[in-house]
């Protein structure tokens, strides 16, 4: 045997491997006794050895490499199980209950001209873990505070709703209104955890797999910021997720452990349903996705409890001296355990047992039916109680519990451990019968044979009831509850809008350094102030937000414990555990997680924030969309700044950071108030208005509006005017007001342009006048969006209310008496302005940058896609003409004169600019 100096060294958890052997006499020793203990006792006495001596290191303090993975046994013994405080026949009286409730509501919810589906394998695999978290773990809001934050599993919700109906929080008539919103309102109920759909209900959307356990994290955290800043006493809140093993396998559901981690976010337990099933079929077939997921946990710092077996397995591994059972456990994969789900005792004695002599004593004196019943850990309340009790008390780090169960349990042989499961909805006579036997419950055979099945309520004086009842009680009240109990803020004067709206005066600015400014001097609020929650993707100096690092500070819960490189620097990078600022790193959809954590804190603790996040607009909507769609169903609000917008004015940047769709894929999402801004003091405005709608109160939203706004600002400096004397305050938030009108020229015609086209519109004005004897007027479209949002609402009303007088979109009504063409222009895709063309009371021609976009300067890529001010020109001249205003021979005129054919010879504009 080689000694340890003959090896090449090791490096595993920080261990050094540069120290010497100063007694290689001992090391010798060691490492002989290694060997002895491996030919006398076999390799599992050895390997039993090395782990104790692990275990005993770690116990002495001594620097051990942390282990990836561990044995596939649960990590609490049976011997260091707290007491279980609950009646266990009264909790398996009440998940009975639940369990058929839920699986009748489903199968109702089939039924002939209804058909609307629904999911049952899912919450029967976990109805134990939620049951236990419900009677013994899950805090209400009762006591004034935020309570637990529960992240519930989206295709568990049938179960969730079972339950609530034997409190009382729903009727039969809820639970046949499953699934249908509309047809059954007001008792319609949502497929799953719906805010949106049932804000007096649901608290968290997490059907869209993979966002319940990043939001479930920056959930956590936001817990944490709210108490470091003094916004909110959260010390007693504990976010729980619950989440599928296959949907660990969505990137969102592992890419921010680490945070978790390094904040040391015990706050936080992670409850994986491991039923070992996909949708389709299994998670790992030929693995196992505990292990595989008990060693990423570990590797990303969580602390890790795995719920393997149930109590029945007890006695055998008390028996398993030689790790024969265990190395059996540890060497099957997870797709022969679902094989054994649905196979006889018989089957499991002879393909699990069977094959050592060893095995099958220890079986030997059990039926097939005894082994057939050998469970899950999952389903056994007492071992849930104790990894949840376990996991509340561990403190420094995260917790993962790992629960070994079974898709379907309980259901029939129909369902358990079926590849099909998960689609399959519906419960023939027999299956009910047979499902009701295996849950003892008192429902006749006549009952099932005629009709829909009924569903089961023990009574509401029962001791099952009563129970649950008391249960909830001495926890603070009902889970799931969404309560908003935050008062509207005192709004800002309009003295603190008065420096962005006197405009830049000479200097050239882009419009993002003049939302910085404003957020400056909001942030200097007394009230406001401290409520603002800064938020961006390791790009504040690219915002030109550098200048908030230290007054505002970047949160960091652990300070900042080294000499800054640039701390002689007016503007150096401060960390404090108080800081304002969340400073996420190079991940968006952490941003976005945190924007939507802070943008419903005024429901979840009752304390409002107004998150602002700022990122590259290429990588929001688009990469994160789902996310916005999530913080619309969350009702979260907020401001959005989709910072260097536009498909040109990235010169150096290319294909992949051009945005010139987010504002189109903005106008997909309903709770999403979308502008594309000019001037400094139409962002003022919006701005203003946007704090009123979500922070403010009026007699139709108490509590604000549950809606967001998303700017789309850019890095091209500009000059911004001062605001006018009469600046149409309502046609800036509607969506289009008047910013030039034509004086010279005696053609009349439109040009209609928003954001950083704007001044190419204002200079096509120009040339028009001077070369065309064009009249044309510059209009402002702050929001394409909003106008075409209203303008279908009107259609809409319209549809439905003949009789009455019928309204006018407001784009037409602003529009109507402007005489000529009209031509929309912006620097994204023509969709976008094209969303409202059917109601402009004209002519009407867009230009836009479609396609994708490229490196060159503004000026080249403006011109290629045909939108600078010369292109512009053509385009109203060429509508002119159309019309008969003008003769058609002066466009080809005009196009040789401009040399709109030769990108090179456009004039390249500026470059650069700061933010």
């Amino acid at each position: 045997m080689a000694s340890g100096s003959d090896r090449n060294p090791i490096i595993i958890g920080g261990l050094p491997s540069q120290v010497p052997d100063f007694d290689p006499e001992e090391t010798q020793e060691w490492l002989d006794s290694l060997d002895s203990a491996v030919d006398q006792r076999g390799r599992e006495r050895a390997r039993y050895l090395m782990l104790r001596l692990i275990e005993r290191a770690r116990e002495r303090r001594v620097a051990v490499p942390e282990m990836r993975s561990t044995d596939y046994v649960n990590t609490i013994a049976t011997k260091d199980e707290p007491f279980f405080p609950g009646n266990e026949e009264i909790e398996r009286k009440i998940l009975n209950a639940t369990r058929w409730n839920a699986a009748v509501m489903v199968s109702r919810a089939q039924r002939p001209g209804i058909g609307v589906g629904g999911h049952i394998a899912t919450f029967a695999s976990s109805a134990s873990l939620y049951d236990v978290g419900f009677n013994h773990f899950f805090r209400g809001k009762d006591e004034g505070d935020g309570g637990d934050q529960v992240f519930f599993q989206g295709h568990a919700s049938p179960g969730i709703y079972a339950r609530a109906y034997l409190l009382d929080r729903l009727t039969e008539q809820h639970l046949d209104g499953f699934r249908q919103e509309k047809s059954k309102a007001p008792y319609g109920l949502s497929s799953y955890p719906h805010p949106r759909s049932m804000p007096d209900f649901w608290e968290f959307p997490t059907v869209s797999m993979g966002l319940g356990p990043i939001a479930a994290i920056y959930q956590a955290r936001m817990n944490r910021y709210m108490e470091a800043r003094g916004i909110a006493d959260t010390s007693r809140s504990h976010v729980w997720a619950f989440l599928g093993d296959g949907e660990m396998d969505e990137p969102e559901s592992l890419g921010q452990l680490t945070l978790a981690a390094r904040e040391g976010l015990d706050n936080l337990t992670f409850v994986v349903n491991c039923n070992l099933q996909r949708l389709d079929g299994p998670v790992r077939g030929n693995g196992k996705i505990i292990q595989e997921l008990e060693s990423v946990f570990r590797g990303a710092g969580w602390n890790v409890i795995k719920l393997i077996w149930d109590r029945t397995w007890d006695p055998l591994l008390a028996q398993d001296r030689d790790g024969l059972l265990v190395n059996r456990m540890n060497t099957t994969p997870d797709g022969q355990f679902q094989t054994y789900a649905t196979e006889s005792g018989a089957y499991i004695r002879e393909h699990f047992f069977g094959d050592d002599q060893r095995l099958r004593a220890m079986v030997e004196n059990m039926t097939d039916d005894q082994i057939l019943h050998l469970g899950r850990g999952g389903h056994d309340h007492r071992k849930i109680f104790a990894a949840f009790s376990a996991a509340k008390a561990h403190k420094g780090q995260p917790t993962v519990i790992l629960a070994k169960t079974i898709k379907g349990w309980t259901l029939g042989p129909n369902f358990e451990g079926r590849n099909a499961t998960h689609q399959m909805k519906k419960l023939t006579v027999d299956d009910l019968k047979r499902f009701r036997d295996r849950l003892h419950l008192p429902i006749s055979d006549r009952e099932l044979e005629s009709g829909l099945p009924p569903y089961y309520h023990p009574g509401r004086d029962s001791d099952e009831i009563q129970y649950m009842h008391d249960r909830r009680k001495g926890l603070g009240g009902y889970v799931p509850t969404r309560v908003v109990r935050s008062k509207p803020l005192p709004l800002p004067e309009d003295k603190v809008y008065a420096t962005v709206k006197k405009g830049s005066g000479q200097q050239s600015i882009a419009t993002t350094m003049a939302f910085v400014r404003l957020l400056k001097d909001l942030m200097r609020d007394k009230e406001l102030g401290r409520r603002f929650v800064l938020i961006a993707p390791d790009e504040y100096r690219t915002f030109g937000m550098d200048s908030f690092f230290p007054s505002a500070k970047i949160y960091n819960p652990l300070g900042q414990q080294y000499e800054s490189v640039d701390r002689d620097l007016l503007l150096a990078y401060k960390e404090s555990p108080t800081g304002q600022l969340l400073h996420d790193g190079i991940s968006e959809a952490g941003c976005t997680a945190s924007l939507i954590a802070a943008g419903s804190a005024y429901a979840t603790h009752g304390e409002p924030l107004i998150p602002v996040y700022v990122f590259y607009s290429m990588f929001g909507f688009q990469r994160t969309g789902d996310q916005f769609w999530q913080m619309g169903d969350q009702l979260a609000r907020g401001f959005v700044l989709g910072a260097t917008a536009g498909r040109t004015t990235l010169t150096g940047e290319g294909l992949q950071h051009a945005d010139g769709h987010s504002q189109l894929l903005a106008s997909t999402n309903p709770a999403c108030v979308a502008y594309d801004p000019a001037y400094s003091y139409e962002i003022a405005h919006i701005v203003q208005d946007g704090l009123r709608r979500m922070y403010g109160s009026s007699p139709e939203h108490p509590h604000g509006e549950d809606v967001f706004y998303y700017l789309t600002v850019y890095n091209e400096p500009i000059q911004h005017p001062a605001e006018p004397e009469n600046v149409d305050v309502e046609g800036i938030l509607k969506g289009i007001h008047r910013i030039s009108e034509g004086t010279s020229g005696s053609v009349p015609a439109q040009i209609m342009a928003s954001g950083v086209a704007v001044p190419w519109a204002i200079e096509a004005q120009r040339i028009l006048a001077e070369d065309w004897n064009v009249r044309a007027d510059v209009w402002s479209a702050t929001s394409w969006n909003e106008l075409r949002r209203e303008a279908v609402e009107v259609e809409r009303d319209n549809l439905l209310h003949p009789e009455e007088e019928q309204r006018v979109p407001y784009v037409t009504r602003k529009l109507n008496g402007a005489e000529g063409p009209f031509v929309a222009v912006s620097d994204w895709m023509r969709s976008v302005p094209d969303q409202i063309a059917r109601w402009v009371p004209g002519p009407y021609q867009s230009l836009g940058a479609d396609g994708f976009g490229f490196a060159d300067t503004r000026g080249g890529a403006r011109r290629f896609f045909h939108i600078d001010a010369q292109s512009i020109v053509v385009a109203v001249l060429t509508e002119l003409a159309k019309a008969g205003g003008i003769d058609r021979s002066v466009l080809k005129q005009a196009i040789d004169r401009y040399q709109l054919l030769d990108v090179a010879a456009a004039d390249p504009g500026v470059a650069g600019g700061d933010a």
